[in-house]
């Protein structure tokens, strides 16, 4: 049953109803005296007209020569103003603006003026208790095999892109291709050059999501072309490929194959250790490091499934859609604040673009709920707090704090990064009272949700520099 409100606001019928999840449907009927006064306050602005002493034209000479666009502005100004108060006084926490179409809306010779116009409203929804929020902490314990597993990591990302002697594309290899992409609805194609393609699955072409894109290119040569379509999420970032059809064509141009650098002396100098010993001793202390790391995240984790799980409220896709781009600046950010590299962060990036409906409803369900939750927790960031994250964070990116925030000012993102701070400060307060259980002997730890996955992995993952040079690091 719609929820119905009706109010008389400056002397203008009001009222509210919804029409969908996150939805209002606002309907207002200006009296003829209100428009009849705008009228006459609009034309008051007429009066001086060359001929005629100064506040004396005719109101019917008015009329003729100004009459269209008089009624013009007078029923804009109406509509404004009686559409900008129905949602203030009534109290609306609305999502961008209103959708008003002002060409279908007439302004009456005679008679009130009635609209009606469709708001988006955050949604309305009660919080589960936050008090004792049950978690799973697992015992972690690093072993060699990890540490052996974690220092071939390192070569690789140290490692170079080698042409592929027997010229057929494998498993993993780098491809630098021609991209001809082509939706169902433009005649059009459209054609990119020097393409890096990397064979793996998941995939992505032109940071287009392409299932079982290893097995369409292995075994090609360069000069071979591959064709397949795909359906482009309905949640994409680029509108103008969302939810549409799309034929892909590659034609490779070269192959290259990750060669690992040498365990050699050089490694481990750039690496700020004497030997492979110390090697491994400063890369275990560095997983031990990252693995509590992983756990605070999937924790992190484990409390916004909860509070999904035991909140319950529809967000319709065309919204989800819309705010795309705030959830990418979110985690952005987010990933930013991991440690991530850039190799990591962008491979990341490119999966959270293509997400699925499922998952980016997700993201911005927690986005609402944790929003609700820093409000009942009475929770906020100052500007010393924002200042001082943004220093922690361009030291570990080495930059200067200022020239960060410049940036982030610039790209549109300090608020974005707000938001994080104000949200990881929700998380520790939760943390603070919820009821930890230790679980025995998982050297890897559970996902504690979908949305979790892939992302608690990477953080775990290696990174470029896992531990600080050393002070006998030969120069």
């Amino acid at each position: 049953m719609a929820e119905e409100e009706q109010t008389t606001t400056l002397k203008n019928t009001v009222t509210i109803e919804d029409a969908g999840p996150c939805k209002k449907k606002i309907t207002i009927e200006i009296p003829q005296e209100t428009i009849t006064n705008a009228t006459d306050e609009q034309y008051k602005t007429l009066r001086d007209v060359p001929g005629f002493r100064k506040g004396r034209a005719p109101r019917r000479l008015l009329e003729k020569r100004f009459g269209k666009e008089t009624s013009e502005q007078v029923k804009l100004k109406l509509i404004a103003d009686a559409s900008e108060s129905s949602i203030k006084d009534s109290k609306l926490d609305i999502l961008g603006e209103p959708d008003i179409d002002f060409e279908k809306i007439e302004l009456p010779a005679e008679g009130p003026m009635k609209f009606e116009f469709e708001v988006e409203v955050h949604p309305e929804f009660e919080l589960p208790s936050l008090e004792g929020i049950p978690l799973n902490k697992p015992k972690v314990e690093i072993t060699d095999e990890q540490v052996t597993k974690e220092i071939e990591q390192m070569r690789k990302w140290s490692g170079v892109w080698m042409p592929r002697e027997d010229g057929a594309v494998q498993q993993e290899d780098q491809v630098i291709a021609e991209v001809v992409l082509k939706t169902e609805d433009d005649e059009e194609e459209e054609k990119l050059n020097n393409i890096e393609i990397y064979v793996k699955q998941p995939g992505f072409v032109a940071a287009v999501p392409v299932e079982k894109l290893d097995e369409l290119l292995t075994g090609a040569k360069a000069g071979d072309t591959r064709q397949t379509s795909v359906d482009v999420p309905k949640t994409y970032f680029r509108e103008k490929y969302r939810g549409k059809k799309m034929d892909i064509r590659i034609t490779i141009k070269d192959i290259k194959w990750l060669k690992p650098t040498d365990l050699d002396n050089n490694f481990l100098v750039r690496l700020g250790v004497k030997d492979e010993k110390e090697l491994r001793e400063k890369t275990h202390e560095a997983l031990h490091n990252r693995l509590e790391t992983q756990l605070r995240t999937e924790m992190t984790e484990q409390i916004y499934q909860y509070l999904l799980g035991n909140t319950n409220f529809d967000l319709p896709l065309d919204i989800v859609a819309r705010q795309a781009n705030t959830v990418l600046q979110r985690q952005y950010i987010n990933l930013m604040t991991q440690g991530l590299s850039r190799e990591q962060i962008d491979e990341q990036m490119d999966q959270l673009k293509a997400s699925s409906e499922e998952r980016a409803k997700e993201q911005l369900k927690t986005f609402f709920i944790m929003d609700k939750v820093a409000e009942k927790l009475e929770i906020d960031v100052t500007d010393e707090e924002l200042n001082g994250h943004i220093a922690g964070l361009a030291i570990q990116q080495g930059q200067r704090p200022e020239r960060m925030r410049e940036q982030m000012a610039r790209e549109g993102t300090l608020a974005q990064f707000r938001l994080e701070v104000r949200q990881s400060k929700c998380i520790a307060k939760l943390l603070e009272s919820a009821k930890i259980t230790e679980i025995e002997g998982k050297k890897e730890t559970k996902k504690a949700g979908k949305n979790a996955g892939k992302l608690v992995k990477k953080a775990a993952g290696p990174e470029k520099k896992p531990f600080k040079k050393s002070k006998k690091t030969t120069k």
